[in-house]
């Protein structure tokens, strides 16, 4: 198995930061240049327009003389129906390790990486929609919002560990997919750690919602009367609907859609389940169009079909969901004896007497200062096993996006939060894993993600140049703050270096307690920063 090991050095500033922009001219240059050369003025050859390239012509050689990376490292795409043969428990570590190889190999031309970028060339870190030839990038389908700028998962997360986030060098840009809105906006890559449990979660709280509203219109049937009912999930309020018997009206409702739909993935939750974002990351970052998506067309014209099986995507989609947890330092400091030296200098243990009261102290003050009335410490899921295809309607696919063509499972695989992590086995004094989560009293998981998978608006600093999703320029889903300390930079576009900026950029509904931060003491400051510092990613040596 090819090694999941890549860490690198945590560094978080803790002190605050006030700056002025620069007005900047852009890369190309100003009409108030200088140095500009007329346009008239120019001389010699226009330079060769960027044309498509036709991989067919080379196609066959290059299949005589060499092999995709899949074939090479695991023989064939993955089967479906041979995983729902296996015993369950064998099917979920065998999809979990075949995930992990697709996961981190870098694919090639013969599996269908990358897409015609013009010239021959598969990958840019820019969308190109101005490439509108016939078999260009404009006209790829599904419509494509970014690149493909990778040719691995893994090279855009591994900070500080494999699985993780990305540094800014990895920042996505992308366009209005819809091709309605002109501009660009950027994307900074999050870790994947803990994901299955956020969509256990946005399960639950999906659940109560439709319920309350099932609930309200049937009580108004009954009585004949109208009802305003407050839609209140896990503690998390998404404002209010108005019901009769004949008329649901969602005009107060906040953070989430009419459908009642909790979608954890993305920065602006627009993706709900796990399977949908691993496919949409494949088409977009990778260029690799999974059979379920397009069927078995070339739907990006680089002569290969079926780049990934409906097994590919299954095993992708448990190794993402079954990460483990993001821990705390104070956790890695109760089984300091079991991590190695570099291990140590990485996460600055052994901490001291004076560190661990400064983490419990920023923790009060995170609660103190309203942080937590978003970024809510911990939630807890009924139901710990996770099932994918899941069994919840909302979150699993009725018929592919290609449609019935590649075949839905019949037969769902599963893992436990409490007992089946494969990664992370250190046990702590408690007897629960780094890599499990814990077990609440009524035999459920507590899922300590430090969000609550409602979109905010977060003021007028961070609205984008275009509205994705429609969903408000300024709004985003709060950001689970679980493994925050290792996963610099910070916000949605990587725009902040350290986690004070950070802070300091929140506004709209977060103003209050940015305001309520910027009047604390420096050592209560620090205090909180070294709390969120707390909070990291840990993957266990092999």
């Amino acid at each position: 198995m090819i090694s999941r090991r890549h860490l690198l050095p945590i560094s978080l500033a803790i002190s605050a930061l006030t700056f002025i922009a620069p007005p900047v001219l852009a890369d190309f240059g100003s009409k108030h240049d200088k140095h500009r050369v007329p346009k008239n003025a120019r001389k010699g050859p226009r330079p060769p327009k960027q044309q498509p390239f036709d991989f067919s012509s080379i196609f066959n050689t290059v299949q005589i003389l060499e092999a995709g990376a899949v074939e090479i490292h695991l023989g064939g795409h993955i089967d479906q129906a041979t995983l729902e043969a296996m015993d369950p428990i064998e099917a979920y570590v065998h999809a979990f390790e075949e995930g992990d190889e697709l996961f981190e190999m870098n694919y090639n031309a013969l599996d269908g990486v990358g897409v015609n970028v013009g010239n021959g060339k598969r990958f840019t870190s820019f969308p190109r929609p101005d490439l509108r030839g016939p078999r260009a990038w404009a006209n790829i389908l599904p419509h494509r919002a970014t690149g493909p700028n990778g040719d691995s998962c893994i090279s855009c997360h591994n900070v500080p560990v494999a699985d993780g986030g990305g540094g800014v060098n990895d920042n996505v840009i992308r366009m209005d997919p819809e091709r309605k809105q002109k501009g660009f906006i950027e994307r900074n890559s999050p870790h994947l750690f803990g994901m299955g449990a956020v969509q256990l979660v946005a399960e639950e709280m999906t659940t109560e919602l439709h319920n309350l509203r099932d609930q309200a219109v049937d009580d108004s049937c009954a009585s004949g009367d109208s009802a305003t009912v407050e839609m209140v999930a896990k503690g998390v309020n998404f404002g209010e609907i108005s019901v009769s018997c004949e008329n649901v009206n969602y005009d107060n409702l906040a953070g989430i859609d009419t459908d009642l739909v909790v979608r954890p993935f993305e920065w602006k939750g627009l993706t709900g389940f796990v399977r949908a974002f691993v496919r949409g990351a494949a088409h977009q970052e990778l260029g690799m169009q999974a059979t379920e998506l397009v069927g078995d067309a070339d739907s990006d014209f680089d002569s290969v079909s079926n780049e990934l099986s409906v097994g590919d995507i299954t095993a992708l989609a448990i190794y993402n969901a079954a990460q483990p947890r993001p821990v705390t330092k104070l956790e890695l400091n109760s089984v300091i004896d079991t991590l190695n030296e570099e291990e140590r200098e990485t996460y600055g243990l052994p901490l001291s007497e004076a560190d661990i009261a400064s983490i419990q102290n920023g923790e009060e003050i995170f609660s103190s200062i309203s942080c937590a009335s978003c970024h809510s410490p911990e939630m807890e899921v009924s139901s710990p096993v996770f099932y994918e295809p899941s069994k919840h309607a909302s979150y699993r696919d009725e018929t592919y996006p290609a449609g019935n063509i590649a075949g839905l499972p019949t037969t769902s695989l599963q893992f436990n939060l409490l007992t089946d992590i494969l990664d992370n086995p250190q046990e702590l004094p408690s007897g629960q894993t780094l890599g499990q989560f814990e077990e609440s009293e009524n035999g459920g998981a507590i899922v300590r993600l430090y969000g609550d998978l409602k979109r905010h608006d977060m003021g007028r600093a961070m609205a984008e140049e275009f509205d994705e999703g429609n969903v408000g320029a300024s709004v985003f889903l709060t950001e689970n703050l679980w493994g925050v300390g290792s996963t610099p930079p910070y916000l949605h576009d990587g725009r902040a270096t350290t986690m004070t900026e950070a802070i300091l950029f929140h506004g709209g509904d977060a103003q209050s307690s940015k305001e309520q931060f910027v009047a604390l003491s420096d050592a209560d400051k620090a205090d909180l920063l070294n709390f969120l510092d707390n909070l990291v990613l840990y993957l266990a040596p092999e």
